[in-house]
């Protein structure tokens, strides 16, 4: 079975000025991030900006990703408002060389994704998927909350290996690893504000906005948190912490990919209607990386 550990980022998409994807933008970040310790890369992840891709875009987007990434993992995003548009669009991405896909629940109707709901979508995704699937726990734009006995029921299903907790939640992280205990099941942390606790409590990785700008730092906390270094691992992940507040709350993804452009990746501009951000803002990111002693 296909074992996800390490640390991933959810890709951005640079966009053009005139707002067309900007391919060569996205190869250039592609074969850079593939030189780093990263273990895969996520590919139409939320900071991918997804929700604004077309189909075709999304998969040239999986396409140049397997085919430059030199041999690291690919994981795609691929959840859809229905199973059957979940597998179609999952199993496409399979038959272009991705090797596992992250499942957003459905969240139109979020008020109706009971438990039972969601057994029965995850059920028929992951029975019709060509690939292992992960969950998605991501309440911040989906408004649907997983609980752990749905993690518990579907952790035995022999095609869906893992979950990604976006919720930057410890206590409720610390209530899905005891759901799935005992089973094989790759607990993932979402977000770099909880890495260092979540690695404690025995996850298997994180998959990092912060991972986009900075991939050696937080391939480093995980590195050194596994060599028993947990001081070192503790005190860096405090220094890159304010990285991640910026970038993933205060200044989104427009700020996000400003700070991929001083990190010495290519942001891109973000697709509207996503706001591009003002040169203050672009000078307070420099401050933070700066402060943090990565620029």
């Amino acid at each position: 079975m296909l074992k996800i550990q390490g640390i991933l980022p959810p890709m951005i998409t640079p966009f053009k000025d005139n707002g067309e994807v900007d391919y060569d933008a996205y190869v250039y970040n592609v074969r850079k991030w593939a030189a780093t310790g990263l273990s895969g890369l996520l590919v139409l992840g939320s900071n991918s900006e997804t929700a604004f891709l077309t189909e075709e875009e999304k998969l040239e987007c999986v396409r140049l990703a397997v085919e430059n990434a030199n041999g690291k993992l690919i994981m795609v995003g691929s959840g859809m408002e229905t199973a059957p548009a979940t597998i179609a669009l999952t199993n496409k991405c399979a038959d272009l060389g991705a090797q596992c896909a992250l499942i957003l629940p459905p969240n139109y109707y979020d008020s109706a994704m009971s438990t039972q709901a969601l057994v029965e979508f995850f059920t028929e995704v992951a029975d019709g998927s060509k690939i292992p699937i992960l969950l998605y726990n991501v309440p911040k734009f989906t408004h649907v909350v997983m609980k752990p006995e749905l993690v518990s029921i579907l952790a035995k299903h022999p095609n869906i290996i893992g979950m990604k907790d976006s919720t930057g939640d410890i206590p409720g992280f610390a209530s899905f690893m005891r759901a799935c205990k005992g089973e094989d099941f790759s607990m993932i942390v979402g977000t770099a504000s909880a890495l260092y606790p979540a690695l404690c409590l025995g996850a298997a990785g994180g998959i990092l906005a912060l991972a986009n700008c900075n991939p050696n730092e937080c391939v480093q906390v995980y590195d050194l948190y596994h060599a028993g270094k947990l001081q070192e691992a503790c005190d860096l992940y405090q220094r890159i912490f304010p990285i991640n507040t910026a970038v993933t709350g205060t200044y989104g993804i427009p700020g996000l990919k400003i700070a991929c452009d001083f990190m010495g990746f290519k942001g891109g501009y973000p697709r509207k209607p996503l706001q591009r951000r003002s040169e203050a803002d672009k000078e307070a990111i420099r401050d933070i990386l700066k402060t943090a002693g990565v620029l």
